[in-house]
Order: structure tokens, then sequence, then C-alpha cells
């Protein structure tokens, strides 16, 4: 059924549209890395992407540095980073000692990560469904008092790895709930790689129709249906998609994660599909052999071992 009519609606959808990409490596990339960079190595890569032609990156997090060693730095990572009058950090926080930091900090934005189900919340934030929600509206409310923009993002909006399948009209009820604290955008994640091209399209629609805001989406790859998803995503009106150098990063609660949507291999599939994202793909695949050297190891993503089609200086 949606592979018939709704794939010549997402033709339409996509032509000579627009999409933003929202960088992710320097944090949700790098949060999970065994290896931790030096805060020399993190500022870099938040200004390659930044080189790279991306608008917004999501730099830090301003987190307990015994729970998450990985981000300690935030404020020096923040201090280092040569800003583009053009360009928007954001910082994720959890509560409002983190709006504070990252205030004090120079952020433009704050992120705060909802999950959806309650077993979820609890084992990864320690607190239920609607005790997160009234934390991110307190975020929210700090953060517009502070003069920085607030996004909230809806974790776990397609599946849970211990409730399974999760419901769209549960979803939809939280991100309504959410929009009354009046986020710049609502986000919506697919956090353990469950999703499927039509699951993206209808949360996407439903939502950004009922929120009437912008959806942002985050995609992980672990079962290799993020690049569709992404599609399906943009055909559907989101307004951005988070990507990561690399395609580096994951879920620590879902087994056998893969990794985010490398930002390489998005724009290069969006730059075949005439879909402007302002973002530089050689400046990018640099960037993600960079990461490898710098994290000695191969990054999941493709194109930056590939190489764009068609090849620079192949047959015209």
């Amino acid at each position: 059924m949606w592979a018939g009519t709704s794939l010549c609606r997402l033709r339409d959808d996509v032509n000579a549209g627009t999409v933003e990409i929202v960088e992710v490596s320097p944090r949700d990339g790098l949060q999970d890395e065994p290896v931790i960079l030096s805060t020399e190595a993190k500022v870099a890569l938040v200004e390659r992407a930044l080189d790279a032609g991306v608008r917004r990156v999501e730099a830090v997090s301003f987190v307990r540095a015994d729970r998450v060693p990985t981000m300690a730095d935030a404020e020096e990572v923040m201090a280092g980073i040569t800003r583009r009058p053009d360009s928007r950090l954001a910082g994720l926080v959890l509560n409002e000692r983190g709006v504070e930091r990252a205030v004090a900090a120079g952020v433009d934005d704050v992120n705060v990560v909802v999950l959806v189900t309650e077993t979820f919340s609890r084992r990864n934030q320690g607190m239920g469904v609607d005790e997160a929600l009234a934390m991110w509206s307190r975020v929210a409310r700090a953060a517009h008092d502070a003069g920085v923009g607030a996004s909230v993002t809806l974790a776990a909006a397609f599946g849970c790895p211990y409730q399974g399948v999760v419901d769209p009209l549960r979803v939809r009820e939280m991100a309504m709930r959410a929009a009354e604290a009046g986020p710049m955008e609502i986000a919506l994640a697919d956090t353990i790689g469950c999703a499927v091209p039509p699951e993206v399209d209808a949360l996407v629609r439903t939502v950004g129709r009922d929120t009437g805001l912008p959806i942002r989406v985050h995609l992980h790859n672990s079962r290799n249906a993020g690049y569709a998803n992404a599609v399906a995503a943009v055909g559907a009106g989101a307004a951005a998609l988070d990507a990561s150098i690399g395609g580096i990063g994951g879920c620590p609660f879902a087994p056998g994660a893969t990794g985010n949507i490398a930002t390489e291999d998005v724009v290069h599939l969006l730059d075949r599909m005439e879909i402007v994202t302002g973002v530089r793909l050689d400046a990018l695949i640099e960037a993600s052999c960079w990461l490898a050297a710098v994290l000695g190891r191969p990054l999941p993503g493709q194109v930056a071992r590939s190489g764009p089609f068609p090849a620079a200086g192949g047959p015209g």
C-alpha cells in the first residue's frame, strides 16, 4: 500500500525541497565511544562540521562527569570553538542546572530528551514519563527566560527495547503535551533503529500537523533502514535530520546498535535527489576520514569509503 501511492506522493514532496542537517557526532556520536577524545579533537570535530556548511551542531552535553565522562569538558569545548555568525551550537541538558551551565557556556539552544515509554524512562533517566515531561517544561521555561532556544526529543518514538512497538497515538499525545512548553521544534527519535518508512512517514505528518511545529528526525541505522527512513521523513515534511559524521554513535540500551545515519551518506543521498542541504559533501568525507584516524577504527559510514557518485574526474 505505502509502496504504491505513497511513493508517488513522496516523489512530489521531495522534489525541489530543502532540509536542514543537524550534526550530532560531537555529542550523541562521541558519548558512548570507548575512546575519550581530547578537548582539542572535539573542538576540531565541531569546526569541521561548521566548515562543511552545517549550520547547527549538537556540540556538547551538560551532564554529570561521573555518569558520562566523555562529556566532562563541555565548557572547555564550547570555549574553544570559533563561532560562525550564521551557526547555532546546541547542548543536551537534563535539568535546570544543566540549563544554567549551558547558558553560561554560550549555547544557542538546549535540547531535552524525553523517553516515551515508562520502562525505558525509568531505566535511562530514573523518572517516569510524567516527571520527564514536567522537567522538560521547567527546562524550557528556564531556557526561554535566558533567551536561548529549547527543543525536545521524544526518544524511542517508534519502538522500545523493553516494551516493544510504541503506539503512535501515545507519541502524538506526548508531543501535544510537550508542545505546551513552546519548543522551537519537536524531534522524533528512532532510538533503537527499529522504524520502517511507513511509520516514519505517518508519525512525522501527524505530529507536525497536530502540533503546528517543525519536526526534526533522529535516526539510528541499527537495522540498515536509517536512510530509507530519512527519505520518508523528508517526504513527510520533516524540517531537519540529525546525522553523525562517520555514522558514529548509537543507543547503549539497544542490543547490536551500529550507529547513527552518517552525515556524508545522507547528504550524498539527498544531493542525488536534488534536495538542498547547503552542506559540502567533500568536506564531510574529509572529516569522516579524519575522525576514523582519530578514533583508530573504521567507521560505519559508506560514502567516505566508496566515494561519491559520479566520481570526480570520472566518465561524463
